[in-house]
């Protein structure tokens, strides 16, 4: 479970890392805000598709098990055990890709413009107010939780591709808030919240000195992890498995 939990870690910091790769200078604008969003979508609905075609246990996708757990085909301590365990594995595997990307230069791109996003990035996830971020991680895992059960119904590759990707698109496009994601966007906000050349380029597109402050690794667990993750676990569980269920 830990190994898999790893590599889900991974496949969703490689789908955000696309994502910024992607969109970041049309995230920079407000006029293109909207578009970029739209465009960052594409990439990440690749690392949907890595974790469920390949293989791979992710956090969010296995609030589904509360459905396994009403039919009692599960323990409710079997169910806590990996969640967890695939929560601490997700979480490893998000930061090995943080630093691999810290370290290789690569938010140099842009003319420090990708790593003035990033920065904006994390400093917004993390400025949010518990409700906002609960309310969004109810809104996140609905979407993702419905990919997950739509791949399930098929049975080729091609067709759980699709059912993944629209849904994925469709929530990075709205802006919701990803617990698992948020391991790589708000730890790679914090590591390169120090180089001058991004802090002041992250100014100039639109961060604010509060937030940019208020960005520390205690806020990233306080202000953005902990009620994104409660709400991804409450749609998981009550609006997908338990009402299917049912």
């Amino acid at each position: 479970m830990l190994l898999l939990g790893i590599l889900a870690g991974a496949f969703i910091a490689f789908a955000a890392v696309g994502s910024n790769m992607a969109a970041f200078g049309l995230l920079a604008n407000a006029d293109t805000y909207g578009l970029g969003r739209a465009l960052a979508g594409v990439p990440f609905a690749v690392g949907l598709m890595m974790c469920v075609i390949a293989g791979a246990e992710l956090f969010t996708g296995n609030t589904l098990m509360v459905g396994g757990l009403v039919r009692r085909e599960i323990t409710c301590s079997a169910m806590l055990r990996n969640w967890g365990v695939v929560y601490v594995g997700n979480l490893l595997g998000s930061l090995l890709i943080v630093w691999l990307i810290a370290v290789s230069g690569q938010l140099h791109g842009g003319a420090d413009l990708l790593g003035a996003v990033t920065l904006n990035i994390a400093a917004g996830k993390t400025a949010l107010s518990f409700g906002s971020a609960f309310s969004l991680g109810i809104l996140y895992n609905w979407l993702v939780c419905l990919a997950v059960w739509m791949a399930w119904a098929v049975d080729s590759v091609g067709g759980k591709i699709t059912a993944i990707f629209f849904p994925i698109w469709l929530f990075v496009t709205s802006g919701f808030e990803h617990s698992i994601a948020n391991m790589y966007y708000i730890p790679a906000g914090l590591l390169v919240k120090d180089v001058p050349a991004y802090a002041e380029k992250a100014m100039k597109i639109g961060l604010s000195q509060a937030s940019f402050e208020g960005l520390t690794w205690g806020s990233f667990v306080v202000a953005n992890l902990i009620p994104v993750t409660i709400g991804n676990i409450v749609v998981g569980s009550l609006f997908v498995a338990l009402i299917y269920w049912y």
